[in-house]
């Protein structure tokens, strides 16, 4: 890089600590009215930016990237998840791509306890009682749920997450069961009493609540298809904080309508921000907006990972937290 400041285009409002330390360090184009990209606004991000700052709500598809001018070199992304970046084609223009993994998984990991936690409980089912002046007091049958103590909780994916998961879990006296590409080191699974599950096949059919904490990926795309959530027992519930692209979103439905499977608690959903009308009719589902990560904490953590990754590389360094194709 020359000693003009590099042009970094951010494509979402970032928190106010961030985007002035980006205005102090770089050439930055914010964002200021929050509302997502078109498809016309990052191409035309591309062809100018030296560094490109998206999120999850920005497709940067191959026609995206064709259009890139020869400045672009980075693509800095703010979260972990690269699914809506095509990898292979960045690398093929030799544009570096980072991400920021680690500094979300507690609070991912709180948000999927909590799911754990309200769906069996019946938690949303009871504010909303609450709420609608039709509660009569207590009673002994009133809004029964279900405990999760003792409770088998079958994890889809063994990474930082799935496994902060697991420790939550474990104190809360659930038996931890998981399933991973490979399995985890000994002591890891000692330290969470954690029964490795070689086919996910099978340890569906025995858990009592299964979370999902995999990538999305061609290879992931569906995991829990048709087929594997029939697979689950009636009783048992899903918890997805990951991607929701990883369901097959319209077969967990109609399992839950005809009441094949007792809940779900859903962060993400296959159609991002659409979500599937026939769902929100149903009790047995809490429904969040893609909260994982929303904490102040969290979200600043992104931006300074971001800002490390994009003032190293401009400097001339490999940046720490670069996205390699054998990650995913």
């Amino acid at each position: 890089m020359s000693n003009r400041k590099p042009i970094v285009v951010v494509t979402r409002k970032l928190p106010d600590p961030i985007e002035t330390r980006m205005m102090e360090l770089f050439d930055a184009r914010l964002n200021h009215d929050d509302r997502p990209m078109s498809r016309a606004a990052l191409i035309d991000a591309v062809r100018d930016a030296d560094v490109l700052v998206p999120t999850v709500t920005d497709r940067i598809d191959a026609g995206v990237l064709s259009q890139a001018g020869p400045s672009l070199r980075l693509i800095a992304n703010f979260g972990t998840g690269v699914d809506h970046i095509d990898l292979a084609t960045a690398r093929a223009r030799a544009i570096t791509v980072t991400n920021t993994p680690g500094v979300l998984t507690e609070d991912t990991a709180d948000m999927t306890m909590a799911l754990i936690l309200a769906v069996p409980r019946r938690l949303i089912e009871g504010e909303r009682l609450v709420r609608s002046g039709n509660w009569n007091g207590w009673s002994p049958t009133l809004m029964l749920g279900h405990r999760i103590w003792g409770k088998r909780l079958g994890i889809v994916g063994m990474g930082r997450i799935g496994q902060a998961v697991a420790r939550r879990a474990k104190a809360f006296g659930m038996a931890i069961h998981y399933h991973n590409r490979k399995r985890v080191h000994p002591d890891v699974e000692a330290e969470l009493e954690a029964t490795y599950w070689e086919s996910l096949d099978q340890m569906l059919a025995r858990m009592d609540v299964i979370t999902i904490h995999c990538p999305h990926t061609p290879a992931t795309f569906h995991l829990l298809s048709a087929r594997r959530l029939e697979l689950l027992p009636k009783h048992a519930y899903l918890v997805n904080c990951a991607r929701g692209e990883i369901v097959d979103e319209n077969a967990l439905t109609r399992m839950l309508m005809r009441g094949d499977l007792a809940g779900a608690g859903l962060d993400v959903f296959e159609h991002e921000p659409a979500v599937n009308p026939k769902l929100l009719a149903l009790d047995n589902v809490v429904l969040l907006p893609h909260l994982g990560s929303a904490t102040m904490e969290g979200r600043i953590d992104m931006g300074e990972t971001v800002l490390i990754n994009i003032k190293t590389f401009t400097d001339g360094h490999p940046p720490p937290d670069r996205v390699l194709a054998s990650m995913f």
